[in-house]
């Protein structure tokens, strides 16, 4: 259900909230209590499981679709988050962690949830853009004044290049960097699987610390101080570049990157259980809102909508960008290629010496 189409619903749902309300209201006044304390005491719980850099971006999101659903419907809800490298994240809701919903950094995450049967199949056509409400690329974090001057992926395999990048086994970030690189490659003159390979096996060859997922690699670039060069999440570069680490990084945009497209769903299994469907929805269209759509480009996510995005110019340079259907053939065909057990990214890891 788009958000207008949540605007526009008939107030019948709406008429018999109130009328419990008011229900509530008589019974807390015989038990000497307020209808505030009692909405307070039937608050609903509802669970956004997301993965790593969103974890700022929700917490403002749940405040302002908190106040928004309790205006339209009456409802308190008790909103909780949770954070961690999305394929651990999908793991932990594909294996039962009770998620209303997920946010996580690709659509593959998701996919993992549909064959726990927590998830329909076709939840990309749920939402508009593929249920993918904000965009992302990967860019690089360096030293201020780039001391290594590392300006595109090639750089990343010089000598004496230190590189941050969280695990492709376990976060959904990295997994986004390793096709970056490897589609950079195939981009080449006489770019083919072959230089690829070498490029990214390289690349590898010069990780100095390689996290579980986004968050732990930024603590660990930019509170630690390890490595010259972070691959990163662009929301993830911004943020650093802003309060204490204002004037001591530079942000690099190589000469092409991937689209990453983080992906929403709705964990059927769990909202069909609690009662929580409408409320679900709810939640989701407000992330297409033009206050949704705002939040996401304060929070350093590539907004959907056309008048955010304009707003956000300066903020989000011009950069080539490729997708993963047109060069990998899809989620599924670049998991299976690069990152299952044994796959191309094992193989190159392990051999990287």
């Amino acid at each position: 259900m788009r958000f207008s189409s949540l605007l526009l619903r008939s107030d019948k749902a709406i008429s018999n909230n109130a009328l419990q309300r008011k229900s509530l209201l008589a019974i807390g006044l015989a038990f000497g209590l307020s209808f505030g304390a009692t909405s307070s005491l039937y608050a609903k719980d509802f669970l956004n499981v997301s993965y790593d850099p969103t974890r700022e971006f929700y917490q403002e999101f749940n405040q302002s679709f908190s106040q928004f659903w309790q205006k339209r419907t009456g409802e308190t809800v008790d909103f909780k988050q949770s954070h961690g490298g999305s394929g651990k994240q999908a793991r932990a809701v594909a294996t039962g962690l009770k998620a209303d919903v997920v946010t996580l950094a690709l659509a593959n995450d998701i996919e993992e949830i549909v064959k726990a049967g927590a998830i329909e199949p076709n939840w990309q056509k749920e939402f508009p853009n593929n249920s993918a409400p904000y965009t992302s690329t990967i860019v690089f974090l360096v030293r201020k004044g780039n001391p290594k001057n590392i300006r595109d992926w090639n750089d990343l395999t010089k000598d004496g290049v230190e590189i941050i990048t969280p695990n492709p086994k376990t976060g959904g970030a990295p997994r986004w960097i390793y096709l970056s690189a490897w589609g950079y490659a195939l981009k080449q003159p006489n770019g083919s699987d072959t230089t690829a390979r070498e490029l990214v096996k390289r690349l590898y060859h010069n990780v100095k610390v390689l996290d579980s997922g986004s968050r732990g690699s930024l603590t660990t670039f930019a509170e630690r101080g390890i490595g010259d060069v972070l691959l990163s999440w662009e929301n993830e570069a911004l943020l650093a570049t802003q309060g204490f680490g204002k004037g001591k990084y530079d942000i690099v945009y190589p000469s092409i990157s991937i689209l990453a497209e983080p992906s929403v769903a709705i964990v059927d299994q769990t909202v069909d259980k609690n009662g929580n469907r409408q409320l679900a929805t709810g939640y989701i269209n407000y992330l297409y809102s033009p206050l949704g759509q705002e939040l996401a480009a304060k929070y350093n996510f590539r907004p959907r909508d056309a008048k955010a995005a304009k707003k956000y110019t300066s903020k989000f340079p011009k950069i080539q960008t490729f997708d993963i259907n047109t060069v990998f053939g899809g989620w599924a065909k670049a998991q299976q290629t690069h990152f299952v057990n044994g796959a191309i990214f094992d193989q190159l890891y392990n051999d990287r010496k």
